[in-house]
């Protein structure tokens, strides 16, 4: 479980949990400056000695392994996954190149030095700052509240009015600040991932300039910086949506804090003073407690809490109320009280205090006191409907779209005039005007308008295409499971739709496959159509900064569709798929298969980085489908076959030099997750074999089968049989198709780097290795 997000409406609870969460995320920031400042010393050092090179690379890999990121929420995308085992992969790599290190000379200060001195100035600087005015704000409000508070009721109605009116003005100015440090502290944590990482991955490709065959290694390891630059940019491209739909809650609470408070199982809570009594002739005392109340069960519950002495959390105390009666001033010489009595202390009430008059009627109406407040309920009314004229203004824009702005770049992104967008839509949506209207063929109507009237159509639908209901079931295949198991899910979830949702939602899903194979001219990938329909198909019903975080996940659930919208909608699901869908009982997430397929040879998977994206070079290169972050390289790669490679070893070189193995090996170490993935790289002295093969040109790098050494090295496994633990359909007639549970005979190492050869009923054939286990 990573960082909890920071509610805005918390912000005007100001409870102890929120102070905690507060803090967690402080401390994770801190922890964040550390690292910077320890990553910027290092590099200082690589520019400063280069007799000493060697230490500080050793150092600065040091510092890259033993950092990772938290995120906020449940889970990561597998985008974040990749960036944060980035860190953990550049680390192995330098060990191991320090190894052959040669003197080079280089200049890293504005490929990395600048970059984090300007993200720990300008951002976490920042955040600092913010820091100081919030906690000196908290201890001026709480002080002006506690002197208010103190005021007698028998003071001048005018004076009263004047200290009311100054509270008043604090207590908005200490909430405005509030809401916009929360939303800073969450800003910087999503922002650091990219931010820290694209210094050093440029880092990285200043690294290998310099060195003698540095332009043959950036071209080797283009595929995982490909990989790795489009993990990036999905995360900036979810973070820029994100963003902007928190500011967008964070304005909306802003103006009306009570309606947006979130609906949790307390009926009413939030800070009272309450009275202490005292033995003659100390008189009493008013203690701030954080209080509760469930009316169901009409417990009480108050836990001490102050603020200003460190955040330290008292003894909860819990009884059930019996009743609650209006104190006025007349009995007691303060302001905004009223009694409560507890069922087991009967005849000796507890006398609260409320922070203003509204406060306390909130408390009376919760407590079932005398006054009440009534609560306005808003009424929303919406005109877009899936119905026969729905489905006609999907179809006209469609065809429009195809028909005239196929290759518009930004499609869908750009927006519209929103006065035209209005026009448009009121014409379509009028039974009597719409078939009036056209749109392939006017010039009256731009192709951005077009687009910004079918979103805010389906914006406008009484809920989401992909409904409330199912929201939730969609969200979670997103965020665990193998690349299959999540379009499976996604599969029979969208069975499970109303049967006009799910016709409309193919509509535009196939028209969302169409734009994205124009990719080339319209700049629209899968994963930006994701960016830009996720929030569009799908929505929360209770706006949430957690559920704006799990928009990453819906936009990841609109790129499956996209991707595999032949299978979803022209196919039935798999009928004995378990229909109730949870994180904690998903399969496990089968290892990717290391790389069959004919293709580039690439002779090591390194993440070199270039801030400059082209999609003609993304285009060069074959991406296997089921090897890639779901919603990344396939939005930007074909599949197009290229010359058939030996499945022989390549060659073996004496002394240091390369000994490269057949198959696409970037396939494989590219899209391993942290967890299971082997290192980038392993350097190794092996005597030469054929000592004709020799080149000095060759880099020299060697790749390890995905095997450990000791498999290999400590025990034959010729006979030996070995059990599945992951199912496996096979993609070539070399290969075999099995379930979990397989038991495979007389099993053998392939000379394919990552496969076993073995039998299984009568046959034999290719088995990935990491989906076995020997017994």
């Amino acid at each position: 479980m990573g960082l909890q997000p920071l509610e805005f409406s918390d912000c005007y609870l100001d409870s102890p949990w929120f102070r905690e969460r507060v803090r967690a995320h402080e401390a994770e920031l801190e922890k964040t400056n550390k690292f910077i400042k320890e990553l910027l010393k290092d590099g200082k050092n690589l520019i400063a000695a280069t007799k000493n090179l060697s230490a500080a690379q050793r150092k600065f890999a040091h510092s890259l392994r033993d950092f990772k990121f938290e995120f906020i929420g449940d889970a990561e995308t597998d985008d974040e996954r990749y960036i944060d085992a980035s860190l953990h992969e550049f680390s192995n790599f330098l060990k191991n190149l320090e190894e052959q290190r040669e003197i080079l000379a280089l200049s890293v200060t504005e490929t990395l030095i600048k970059p984090l001195e300007r993200f720990r100035k300008e951002q976490l600087g920042a955040v600092k700052e913010e820091k100081k005015k919030f906690d000196k704000e908290t201890e001026k409000n709480y002080s002006l509240l506690e002197k208010h508070l103190n005021l007698s009721a028998k003071k001048k109605e005018l004076q009263l009015q004047e200290a009311d009116n100054q509270v008043e003005q604090n207590r908005k100015h200490f909430y405005e600040l509030s809401l916009e440090y929360v939303c800073k502290l969450q800003e910087i944590q999503e922002r650091k991932k990219f931010e820290c990482v694209e210094p050093v991955l440029s880092f990285f490709q200043g690294l290998f300039t310099f060195y003698h065959q540095g332009y043959e290694l950036a071209k080797d390891f283009n595929h995982y910086k490909m990989a790795l630059q489009i993990n990036i940019q999905n995360t900036r491209n979810r973070f820029e949506g994100t963003r902007s739909e928190v500011e967008e809650l964070m304005n909306k609470i802003r103006r009306n804090p009570q309606e947006h408070k979130r609906a949790n199982h307390f009926t009413m809570e939030g800070y009272l003073y309450v009275q202490e009594k005292r033995p003659a002739p100390f008189g009493s005392s008013w203690v701030k407690h954080y209080c509760m109340y469930r009316k169901e069960t009409k417990k009480f519950s108050m836990i001490p809490f102050e603020h200003r002495s460190g955040g330290k959390v008292g003894d909860a105390e819990l009884f059930v109320l019996t009743y609650c009666t209006k104190r006025n001033t007349d009995t007691i010489d303060r302001r905004f009280c009223f009694d409560l009595e507890a069922s087991d202390r009967p005849g000796v009430p507890v006398t609260m205090q409320a922070f203003s008059e509204e406060d306390r009627k909130l408390w009376m109406e919760a407590l079932d006191g005398k006054e009440a407040v009534s609560t306005i309920f808003k009424i929303f009314f919406y005109s877009a409907q899936l119905d026969k004229i729905g489905f006609t203004i999907i179809k006209k824009c469609i065809s429009a779209v195809e028909t005239r702005g196929i290759n518009d770049q930004g499609l869908y992104r750009v927006v519209g005039v929103s006065s035209k967008v209005q026009r448009l839509l009121s014409l379509l949506m009028d039974s009597k005007t719409c078939n009036e209207v056209d749109l392939e063929n006017s010039v009256d109507w731009e192709v951005k308008t077009i687009t910004s009237a079918m979103k805010q159509y389906l914006r406008s639908l009484p809920e989401p295409l992909m409904t409330y209901e199912l929201h939730g079931e969609f969200i979670v295949p997103a965020k665990s499971g193998s690349p299959e198991s999540r379009v499976n899910a996604v599969h029979f979830l969208v069975h499970k739709l109303p049967e006009k949702n799910k016709e409309m939602l193919e509509i535009l899903v196939k028209h969302l496959a169409n734009v994205s194979k124009h990719a080339k001219k319209n700049l629209m990938t899968v994963a930006n159509l994701g960016v830009v329909f996720g929030p569009t198909l799908m929505r929360p019903q209770e706006e949430t900064v957690a559920a704006i975080m799990d928009l990453k996940f819906q936009n990841i659930v609109v790129e499956i569709l996209i991707e595999n919208h032949e299978k979803i909608f022209k196919t039935l699901p798999d009928a004995t798929f378990p229909e109730p869908i949870s994180m904690s009982v998903s399969p496990p997430n089968a290892p990717p298969r290391q790389s069959r397929r004919q293709g580039q040879r690439i002779k090591r998977p390194l993440a070199v980085y270039n801030l400059c994206l082209e999609l003609d070079d993304a285009d060069s290169h074959s991406s296997p489908k089921e090897d890639t972050p779901t919603g990344s390289m396939d939005s930007l790669s074909s599949q197009s076959p290229t010359p058939a490679f030996s499945s022989s070893p390549l060659g073996l070189l004496d002394g240091n030099h390369l000994i490269m193995d057949s198959g696409d090996l970037a396939g494989w170490t590219t899209n391993l997750p942290a967890q299971s993935r082997p290192s980038m790289v392993s350097w190794m002295n092996i005597p030469s074999a054929n000592p004709a093969a020799t080149d000095a040109a060759l880099p020299t790098f060697f790749f390890p089968n995905p095997a450990t050494g000791t498999d290999r090295a400590g025990e034959s496994v010729a006979h030996r049989k070995a059990r599945a633990v992951y199912p496996c359909e096979a993609e070539h007639s070399s290969e075999l198709s099995f379930q979990i549970g397989a038991i495979f005979e007389d099993v053998q190492f392939s000379r394919e780097p990552g496969w076993l050869e073995g039998t299984l009923n009568g046959k034999r054939g290719l088995i990935p290795q990491n989906y076995v286990q020997f017994l």
